[in-house]
């Protein structure tokens, strides 16, 4: 066969070579860089749903407690179509940080505005429940983790060391609500989702404990002989008292032999003896954000009571209760 009559065959050879080496290099690059999908399984299970829109109920919170501690403004200002026409939040303002810790506030603000986008736009959701960030209310938190009055009443929006204890007791109620959650998500983009709001809870979580550790000796005035350790301490043993399903909490220092390994009294992370993260139900997490100790019981951030099926089935538990 002379040369003209091979180059034919050789032009389709070349072509054929070309588009299998760009067929396996872009199913190589894909793989690459993303994931494979599960085998088995569903995208959303139906059981998923509710666990996931449970968590509104926290994501709510802690948006209008960062936007407006930060920026004087919340939701309704920055993304007024997630708030889905709930009532604006009692009592919420600008608290008096200094810049540093604002512009970390302000980061966190925004990264819940994403929390609800990414819940709502994968699972749907309810609208923005009342919310009560007024400081008379975590001054009644601050007394009853103390089992005494404060003098003058705890002030959140005073000053950064008070606002960052206000903090504290928000976002780790968060975390261990999306761990205890994680087994019961079945299906591979619920899990996801979940995972990416854990992972960022947590750090949240981590920051403001970081900065509470940074002065963790240091007195909070005007309370005389009150460290910012110990606000955290009784903090967490409120948390436990409300949720009343075990030790599951710890402040910023620990006795030794709680610590890591039993080799350290430092808690900038609280996790178990094997230092992994508690758990908690959807019921827990409802007895301490109401501060009521009962889940069907509303009150604390949540007056009206949290939304959502898993919120609405407690409390209407309570009335059909009451009814009987």
């Amino acid at each position: 066969m002379g040369t003209s009559q091979r180059f034919p065959q050789l032009i389709t050879f070349f072509a054929l070579s070309i588009l299998i080496f760009q067929t396996h290099h872009s199913n190589a690059f894909y793989f690459h860089c993303n994931p494979h999908l599960p085998v088995l399984g569903r995208p959303i299970h139906p059981t998923d749903i509710d666990l996931l829109q449970f968590a509104l109920n926290l994501e709510y919170l802690e948006t209008e407690w960062f936007l407006n501690g930060a920026l004087g403004y919340g939701l309704d200002n920055i993304a007024p179509r997630l708030a889905a026409g709930g009532p604006p939040p009692l009592g919420a303002k600008i608290a008096k940080l200094d810049n540093l810790t604002k512009e970390i506030i302000a980061e966190f603000g925004y990264q819940e505005v994403g929390h609800l986008r990414a819940i709502k736009s994968t699972v749907g959701g309810f609208p923005r429940p009342l919310i009560d960030l007024r400081a008379r209310n975590f001054a009644k938190i601050m007394d009853n983790a103390f089992g005494y009055n404060l003098d003058p009443p705890f002030n959140p929006y005073l000053n950064t060391i008070n606002y960052l204890l206000a903090s504290y007791i928000i976002p780790y109620v968060g975390l261990v609500g999306y761990v205890g959650a994680s087994p019961n998500i079945n299906g591979y983009i619920s899990k996801g989702l979940l995972t990416g709001l854990l992972a960022v809870e947590s750090g949240q979580d981590a920051v403001i404990r970081t900065l509470l550790y940074q002065k963790a000796e240091e007195i909070v005035p005007p309370y005389k002989n009150l460290t910012v350790a110990d606000f955290t301490t009784h903090i967490s043993c409120l948390r436990d008292r409300l949720g009343a399903c075990g030790d599951k909490d710890e402040g910023l220092i620990v006795s030794r032999n709680s610590g890591a390994e039993r080799r350290t009294s430092s808690n900038i992370l609280s996790a178990d003896s094997n230092s992994l993260a508690y758990r908690r139900t959807p019921a827990e997490i409802l007895r301490i954000v109401y501060g009521s100790g009962d889940e069907s019981h509303p009150g604390g951030f949540l007056p009206k009571g949290g939304g959502g099926k898993l919120a609405t089935e407690m409390r209407m538990f309570r009335l059909n209760d009451h009814l009987n």
